[in-house]
């Protein structure tokens, strides 16, 4: 039984090098990233409305009106996607080389 010792203290510390490796590199700092979010005001307002929620009773707060928030935030995020679809069009159309160019100012 002794002589499993070494072989495991070898793997824990193997394992300890590892993560602290692999957490010091992009992988951590998005994962401190993403925890250091919980701590905005955005992300606690919207903790605390599903809470409420999902909470016995409801808590006073209406799922309907979250709904009607998301479905908000869906149009916007749709009237984003178009905006950033018509610049993709424009950059990739290609340009008139009268118009482009120096001292042709209009």
């Amino acid at each position: 039984m002794g002589d499993w010792v070494p072989v495991v203290g070898m793997g824990v510390l193997a394992l300890i090098a590892s993560t602290t490796i692999v957490l010091r590199g992009p992988i951590g700092k998005a994962l401190a990233q993403w925890i250091a979010s919980w701590s905005t005001p955005e992300h606690k307002e919207l903790e605390a409305k599903v809470a409420a929620a999902y909470a016995p009773g409801g808590g006073g707060v209406d799922v309907t009106e979250l709904r009607d928030e998301v479905s908000e935030l869906r149009a916007q995020l749709e009237e984003v996607q178009e905006r950033l679809d018509f610049a993709e069009r424009m950059l990739a159309k290609p340009r008139d080389p009268q118009r482009v160019g120096p001292g042709n100012a209009g």
